[in-house]
């Protein structure tokens, strides 16, 4: 059921399983911003009905290759909103965009530097070996059409990604926890 409680302006959080959902939340809430969080699969028209300013992808447990990987409705990327795919997010925005996902190597679990490929407001005050965290076993191997690598790790050639034409970001770290130093500085970038 669809919140009553209205609110002129909210951040949509599409929860694709991750243990982090409620923390994304939290830190969006903290920096002053209204934001709701639904399942992966609410349908279309009710996420046009909530008008959101912003939309969320979280992370999740699972491959974007299972063949009943969670999926959410792709209207979400012709809304015009800004989007942020993290972690499964990612995966998932570069899948359905033609990109190429496959399982890493090389599992990643813990912390990593960043290094800024491509300067892009949603690194504002970021320097290159700053220090995110990574849990992921699956990465982005080939680019989805029509977006760039805006950052990298050692392990993770597109540790940041960005649309060429829409304001559709995705981030293979997890900008929401505290292992992630100016993790809330990245979401406020891509809040405001």
């Amino acid at each position: 059921m669809i919140s009553m409680d209205y609110h002129k302006e909210i951040i949509l959080i599409l929860d694709f399983g991750s243990q982090y959902t409620q923390l994304i939340a939290r830190k969006v809430r903290e920096l002053g911003v209204y934001c709701e969080i639904f399942p992966f699969n609410l349908p279309f028209p009710n996420i046009v009905s909530l008008k959101p300013k912003g939309i969320i992808l979280s992370g999740g447990p699972r491959s974007v290759n299972e063949s009943d990987a969670p999926v959410c409705d792709q209207g979400v990327f012709r809304l015009g909103t800004p989007i942020l795919g993290i972690c499964y997010g990612l995966q998932l925005t570069s899948k359905l965009f033609g990109g190429q996902v496959a399982k890493s190597e090389k599992r990643e679990y813990g912390k990593a530097h960043i290094f800024i490929k491509k300067k892009d407001k949603l690194f504002d005050g970021i320097k290159d070996g700053d220090i995110v965290w990574m849990s992921h076993q699956d990465k982005v191997l080939k680019m989805p059409t029509g977006f760039e690598t805006i950052a990298y790790s050692d392990n993770s050639p597109h540790a940041a990604i960005k649309s060429k034409e829409a304001s559709i970001y995705g981030v293979q770290f997890h900008p929401e926890v505290h292992h992630t130093p100016k993790g809330k500085r990245i979401l406020r970038n891509f809040l405001f």
